[in-house]
Parts: C-alpha cells; sequence; structure tokens
C-alpha cells in the first residue's frame, strides 16, 4: 500500500525591500549641500548633467551604477550611505555580512534591477549585486555604461551579452564569467524571453576611492 504524502503548500516568498528613489534623492541633496555645492558645480565635478542631478534629488528617476559612482565620487560618499547606512567607526577587523536569499535591498531601474548585498556594511572595497538584466537591445540604453575600475559578472540563470564600445562582445550561459575593466563602455543585454540573472562585483580604483571609505 503506498502512503500518501500532504502537499503543504509553501508561504509565497515576501518581497524584497526596496530602495526608496526620494530617500536617497534627499541624501544626494543633503551631501551636496554639506559640501556648499550647486548643482552646477556638482555637475562639473561629476560628469552628470544638471537636469539628471536634480531630478534625482526629487525622486524622479533611478540612476544607473555608473552615475551613481560619479556622484559618490564628487561627494565622497560611500555608496552605503548615500542607500541610508552612515559609515561607522571600526574599531576591530570587519565583521562578516549574512545577506538572505531574497532579501537583498533592490534599487530597480528601467534596464536593471540592482539587489544590493552586504548594502548594511559601509567602508567596503567591492559593491556587490544580484541583479536582474532587463534590457534586450543596445537601444535600450542612452548611451554605454563607464565607471571606473574593474568589474566581475557570473551568470547565474538565462542567456547574457556583455556589449563593449570597441566592438567586442561576449555571450554567457549560466555558470560563465566576464572579468574586465569597467571604463571601458559596456551594457549588459538579456538574450532569452526570460530576464538574466547575474551575479555582479565592481570595484573602483584607488585613486577614485571616495575618502570616507578608505
Amino acid at each position: 500500500m503506498v502512503k500518501q504524502v500532504a502537499k503543504t503548500r509553501s508561504a509565497p516568498a515576501a518581497e524584497p525591500p526596496q530602495i526608496d528613489h526620494k530617500a536617497v534623492g534627499e541624501r544626494l541633496r543633503a551631501a551636496r549641500k554639506s559640501h556648499g555645492l550647486t548643482l552646477m558645480q556638482l555637475s562639473e565635478l561629476s560628469g552628470i548633467a544638471v537636469s539628471t542631478i536634480s531630478k534625482a534629488e526629487r525622486g524622479d528617476i533611478a540612476l544607473t551604477y555608473d552615475k551613481f559612482a560619479a556622484l559618490a565620487h564628487a561627494l565622497q560618499r560611500d555608496f552605503a550611505a548615500i542607500f541610508g547606512r552612515e559609515r561607522e567607526a571600526c574599531a576591530g577587523p570587519m565583521e562578516p555580512s549574512f545577506t538572505a536569499s531574497g532579501r537583498q535591498m533592490v534599487y530597480d531601474t528601467p534596464n536593471y534591477e540592482y539587489g544590493m548585498l552586504a548594502n548594511e556594511l559601509t567602508g567596503k572595497r567591492m559593491v556587490p549585486m544580484r541583479a536582474h538584466i532587463r534590457a534586450r537591445s543596445l537601444s535600450d540604453f542612452p548611451d554605454y555604461i563607464r565607471h571606473s575600475g574593474e568589474e566581475f559578472v557570473f551568470l547565474l540563470s538565462g542567456r547574457l551579452e556583455l556589449r563593449f564600445e570597441n566592438g567586442k562582445a561576449f555571450r554567457l550561459e549560466p555558470g560563465d564569467s566576464l572579468y574586465f575593466d569597467s571604463s571601458v563602455g559596456h551594457v549588459y543585454i538579456s538574450l532569452g524571453k526570460d530576464d538574466a540573472e547575474v551575479l555582479a562585483c565592481c570595484v573602483d580604483g584607488d585613486a577614485m576611492r571616495p575618502k570616507d571609505a578608505i
């Protein structure tokens, strides 16, 4: 006699916490004003258009990683501080930072959904992310993405193409990875019907790291 095993329906996974665009914008504005900078001055320091900074400060738009990096460098701020975690004094070795699956803080943009890992850890050298790639074409981007330092991507699921402004392109299948100079313009493009999911890690060059992250 075959024993019937009752099937239990697992509870739906909780939605990951979202990073509020307006709260991020308020912190950007506060950081700019703490330096006594006008929008024009911050634009000149960062290379980001005044209109883009203004919209970001109001929370009207989501910034891509390269624009966040440029503003963080210009404002001498750590990424975590902009996302709401002020740098804490370190009295000893860095404590481990655990991020449960599906609980990473999410910063949503039209082409990428950035899942910020170890987001509560300030002063870290790396910016690790678990991201969904929504973009399907180069035309989805106004320009290639460029930021100082180096970048590593490991494809978790889906199919992915990394396309560079110098004409190079790499197609990745699950388990493939790529390490590259992130100052060369690049974009991530999903090739399948489903969004590609990646583990990405960005590291700034020492000369470009914010002073409060050193």
